[in-house]
């Protein structure tokens, strides 16, 4: 495993989009609902969360259709775990941990 370079990331930083950046870094994919839930906020708050990952590049969006319900899945790119590294990387440097 490579180091990473400490960076702190301003889109990464705010409690909602670190705790989502934080679900995602351990899994493939993960359900809307699931992450909604873990976060403890609404769906509005959580799109909105997911709005500005997904700009920055840090997040995809997929949408299927399971027994007839559509389904969306949330997953860190590439980006967005070198970013999330670099940011969790940058919070230990500055706590001294």
């Amino acid at each position: 495993m490579t180091a990473v370079s400490p960076r702190f990331d301003a889109v990464i930083h705010p409690p909602p989009r670190l705790q989502i950046c934080g679900l995602l870094a351990h899994v493939e994919t993960m359900g809307f609902a699931v992450v909604r839930e873990q976060v403890g906020v609404s769906d509005s708050v959580l799109s909105k969360h997911v709005k500005q990952l997904e700009e920055a590049g840090y997040v995809s969006v997929g949408k299927s259709t399971r027994a007839s319900r559509v389904r969306t899945d949330l997953a860190l790119t590439a980006a967005g775990r070198a970013a999330f590294d670099a940011h969790v990387a940058e919070l230990r440097r500055i706590t001294g941990a």
